[in-house]
């Protein structure tokens, strides 16, 4: 029976154990033209312990920035800097993919050149509000994507998945959840498209299954993970049909080959996801809900029941870098702040992470 302290192999990657370090955006990109710093390199390679480390969402492209001080993957300026991340890990003998998240409607204006406006497949504004350097504003309504931006947009995902090979990355992980745009065109809210790209479950999976395409032919499927989290509201998601939208989708990324599925589970899901790992041929990551507690020990056993290969920590992961050896040891664990932090995955501005 395995357990998740075993070690892994992913897509011939050799993993230490079978703890993930979910992707947590702390928006701490502070060098020129959205490149990563110093301290970012310190705090992914303090983290290295674990079996896979999967970063904050990294823009492919200037108009897929959704938050302040996100870093990018689209100049070679953000090549470069990246290198001191990656290497750093790398010295610590960890393993490092890039989460590629285009935020689409998610952003504003001011968080981007020329006051462009955030895109999204149809000009639908989502309620809420987004952080930007002057503070919390609302929403706008996005420019939808012409099929022409479309077809660009999928080039970006693959050119900055080139990228992040070339700025030393072991794979990437494209963004598929949470409200952002993938999850946009996947959504019946937010994609009220007549064309090729909506209105039909192959119709809203068709953006997701073109960008997977794209950079699995780019990369390689074995360095290429995916992001799901079906029925999650967050972002003004709204999804009926999850079991038909998401079975569709997996079945069409089945084919490609890629290194894993990664799901971050939604409340009342359970059923939906031992569907997906039993339809799933590859390797299946969870990031399990676990309600307003973060993922702990008691989720280690989902290894050893088969439920997933891979158990994916978030909160737990900010307030302890050492995590695999603390979970090992059955503790002691610092507490996450509840204030700013929730169970999972996580997204964030400076040092208040938010669901993401």
């Amino acid at each position: 029976m395995a357990t998740a302290f075993d070690p892994y192999d992913l897509g011939g990657k050799p993993l230490a154990n079978r703890i993930v370090m979910a992707p947590m955006t702390r928006s701490r990109a502070y060098g020129p033209g959205a490149t990563p710093t110093d301290l970012m390199a310190t705090y992914y390679a303090q983290r290295a312990g674990a079996g896979l480390i999967v970063t904050e969402g990294t823009q492919p492209s200037v108009v897929g920035q959704g938050y302040p001080d996100t870093p990018g993957l689209h100049s070679a300026e953000q090549v470069e800097a990246w290198r001191k991340v990656t290497d750093a890990v790398h010295d610590e003998g960890g393993v490092i993919f890039a989460q590629l998240m285009h935020t689409g409607r998610i952003g504003h204006p001011d968080l981007l050149p020329d006051d462009q406006l955030p895109v999204g497949p149809s000009a639908v504004a989502p309620q809420g509000q987004v952080f930007t350097h002057e503070g919390p504003k609302d929403f706008v309504t996005p420019k939808e994507l012409t099929e022409a931006e479309i077809t660009r947009t999928v080039d970006d995902f693959a050119t900055a998945a080139r990228n992040a090979v070339a700025a030393g990355f072991d794979g990437v992980e494209i963004h598929g959840a949470n409200g952002y745009l993938v999850h946009q065109f996947l959504a019946p809210n937010s994609n009220r498209r007549t064309d090729a790209w909506g209105g039909s479950v192959d119709g809203r999976i068709r953006f997701a299954v073109e960008v997977a395409t794209a950079v699995a032919q780019a990369i390689g499927g074995e360095k290429v993970g995916f992001r799901i989290s079906p029925g999650n509201p967050y972002n003004d998601i709204a999804e009926d049909g999850i079991q038909e939208t998401y079975g569709a989708l997996v079945a069409r990324l089945a084919p490609l080959g890629l290194a894993y599925l990664h799901q971050m589970e939604a409340p009342g899901v359970r059923d939906l996801t031992l569907r997906l790992r039993k339809e799933w041929p590859g390797t299946f990551i969870l990031n399990p809900f676990t309600g307003t507690d973060p993922t702990g020990p008691d989720e280690l056993g989902l290894v050893e029941d088969g439920i997933a290969d891979l158990i994916a920590y978030g909160a737990l992961y900010l307030a302890n870098p050492d995590l695999p050896a603390r979970l090992a040891a059955g503790g002691p664990f610092n507490t996450p702040d509840r204030a700013t932090s929730f169970g999972g995955d996580h997204r964030g501005y400076t040092d208040y992470p938010a669901l993401g």
